[in-house]
């Protein structure tokens, strides 16, 4: 017995001392990288996820080229968020333009160990009715449809996040921040190739409860602020979110614990890729719910 546990005490010290030593061979490799080289390389190991690294803000966002951009969107996929510790509000646009409806949906949330938002931009092959609205799988914008947008996302009156792009899918997420959705509010803009399309969007605003005066509607930019939730949740809804946030908040304490060297996201990043692979493939992971493949691309029902 008294030999078991000297070599598990042996064997345990240096496990400890095998640690602690990759620890700072690995911190102090990042810590000779120079910032052009860090970031070329994050973006190439994230690039696979469908996301790139702001610098200036600390922040991520969607590419242009994300391999979501081949796959659709409906309601459902909403629904299922929570099941993967994504807590958002939502707000779906839908608005009929040039015989085809279209969807407009904005998030902001918490999204595991990010707090984020977007604006997603997608659209059916023909005029829907009300009842098929949540039902039908709406294909993703293609080039000559992406549409100029500009999102800001506020956390109790401070800034997260500013971006302005034409794009088709337009996020935010800044790592290792939690947050609950009602703290956020997303100023989002909007610039349509008609005044057409944005007085039939300003019209699905209204639809989905905005009252006139809480819209910037000028020539063909429309503006507004996208804050209190519309959705309502029963008890056992309530209580899920709960437990999940409660996850999402433990899950960042140990991001940051983990990562405690260092304070910029990409340092934080490149320090998991090499310390703890499963983690960093794990933690990039925004949006994990499985999309079904639209083989038609055409809006068809799922």
């Amino acid at each position: 017995m008294y030999l078991f546990f000297t070599i598990f005490f042996v064997f345990l010290l240096f496990f400890v001392c095998f640690n602690f030593w990759r620890r700072k061979k690995i911190i102090k490799k990042i810590c000779s990288m120079c910032m052009k080289e860090k970031c070329h390389l994050l973006d190439e190991l994230i690039k696979p996820f469908g996301y790139s690294y702001v610098l200036s803000q600390d922040i991520f966002t969607s590419r242009i080229d994300a391999w979501q951009r081949d796959f659709g969107y409906c309601a459902l996929f909403d629904k299922a968020a929570l099941h993967f510790n994504m807590v958002f509000d939502c707000l779906p646009v839908y608005f009929p333009y040039r015989n085809k409806t279209w969807m407009i949906e904005f998030w902001k949330g918490q999204y595991g160990i990010n707090t984020g938002c977007e604006i997603g931009v997608y659209h059916a092959d023909r005029i829907l009715t009300e009842e098929e609205l949540e039902q039908t799988l709406f294909q993703c914008a293609d080039d000559r449809d992406m549409l100029k947008m500009s999102l800001t996302l506020l956390k109790n009156d401070g800034i997260i996040a500013s971006l302005c792009e034409k794009h088709w899918w337009l996020t935010a997420f800044s790592m290792g921040n939690f947050s609950n959705p009602r703290e956020l509010s997303l100023q989002a803009s909007i610039v349509f190739p008609t005044n057409e399309m944005a007085a039939a969007f300003t019209n699905g605003l209204m639809r989905a409860g905005y009252r006139p005066e809480e819209i910037q509607h000028c020539c063909n930019r429309v503006s507004f602020i996208f804050s209190a939730s519309v959705q309502s949740h029963g008890i056992f809804k309530r209580l899920r979110i709960r437990i999940a946030q409660w996850s999402n908040h433990f899950w960042c304490r140990v991001f940051l614990f983990v990562t405690r060297p260092f304070h910029l996201s990409i340092d934080r990043i490149l320090y998991l890729y090499y310390y703890l692979p499963f983690a960093f493939r794990k933690m990039l992971r925004i949006k994990k719910y499985k999309r079904k493949k639209n083989p038609r691309r055409n809006g068809g029902f799922v």
